[in-house]
């Protein structure tokens, strides 16, 4: 099951990347970078992130 990283133009000059699973759903979208390069850095990112992050449960924070 794969999903899949697409970067779209977001403006003359800007660039995002939203995250879709195999069936289409988006699942994350990015906010707006200024290039090419700062998308493709932000995916690369959220891949290596991703990978190893942890859950975290803040529904109680606060209370």
């Amino acid at each position: 099951m794969a999903g899949s990283f697409e970067i779209l133009k977001a403006g003359s000059n800007s660039f995002r990347f939203r995250l879709t699973a195999e069936d289409g759903t988006v699942v994350a979208v990015s906010p707006q970078f200024p290039n090419l390069k700062a998308v493709v850095a932000g995916i690369n990112a959220v891949r290596e992130n991703a990978a190893t992050g942890f859950v975290v449960d803040r529904r109680n924070l606060g209370t």
